[in-house]
């Protein structure tokens, strides 16, 4: 089941997002476009079979190889892949409302608001048929924890960190041929400081309860994924106790 921070049902939770709704909907005139197109988005409700999702937090620095190891767990272990950026992205090149505000909060040089990223996660979430879920990339702050966690009412049964020296990161990144103007040296090593800044609290807090798990990503793909394998062949046993 859900691992809760505070001992809400799933009844009590809809009422609890109801208000969160209800509060970003009654937020400054400044915020107010961005609560309102918030606020469409349905609350989170048990998944269509009836089952409760086991989350799995996935995080890392850039080039430290967690979105091949998300592919090799989807294919091994069966979960659903959610990248929050794929989310954000996906949802800015559509023509809702939603998009429209997410293309314009980044084209004026703001953050994305934490419970907007949250809302597409638990939205997707509820349309999939699995119950196992990766969230990879997300949170990236001690802000994007304590959103998820106050509209979610959950936390993440398991995180995955993998942990990888900035000079192999740095290599990784800048031998990546995917057309990206910030691979350079100097805005890769800008972004791996914000990482150290904004993700490493994140990291640190959920160590402190005992669910991280630090994997070594130096190696190949396949030398980390063994020691991937025993931390979700675990989860597997966890999740089907809990199904």
């Amino acid at each position: 089941m859900w691992r809760k921070v505070t001992s809400t049902s799933f009844s009590s939770l809809k009422s609890s997002l109801f208000f969160t709704r209800l509060h970003l909907q009654q937020a400054s005139k400044h915020n107010a476009a961005s609560a309102s197109a918030v606020s469409r988005f349905a609350t989170i409700a048990p998944l269509q079979d009836g089952r409760c999702p086991f989350i799995t937090f996935v995080l890392g620095g850039p080039g430290s190889g967690k979105g091949t190891q998300c592919i090799k767990i989807v294919e091994t272990f069966g979960f659903k892949h959610l990248s929050a950026g794929d989310l954000l992205r996906r949802e800015m090149v559509s023509n809702s409302e939603y998009g429209s505000m997410i293309l314009n909060t980044i084209k004026e040089g703001r953050i994305v608001p934490s419970e907007v990223t949250v809302k597409l996660i638990l939205k997707e979430m509820e349309s999939s048929d699995n119950h196992k879920f990766l969230i990879d990339g997300f949170p990236r702050s001690e802000e994007n924890r304590i959103a998820f966690e106050k509209i979610s009412g959950a936390e993440p049964d398991v995180v995955l960190f993998f942990d990888c020296p900035e000079d192999e990161m740095v290599k990784r990144v800048l031998s990546r041929n995917q057309g990206r103007i910030d691979d350079n040296i100097d805005t890769i090593k800008k972004r791996l400081k914000v990482f150290e800044a904004l993700n490493l609290p994140v990291i640190d807090y959920y160590a402190k309860k005992g669910k991280v798990h630090r994997i070594n990503a130096v190696g190949t793909v396949d030398e980390i994924f063994e020691q991937v394998k025993p931390v979700f062949k675990a989860c597997e046993q966890k999740a089907f106790n809990r199904s």
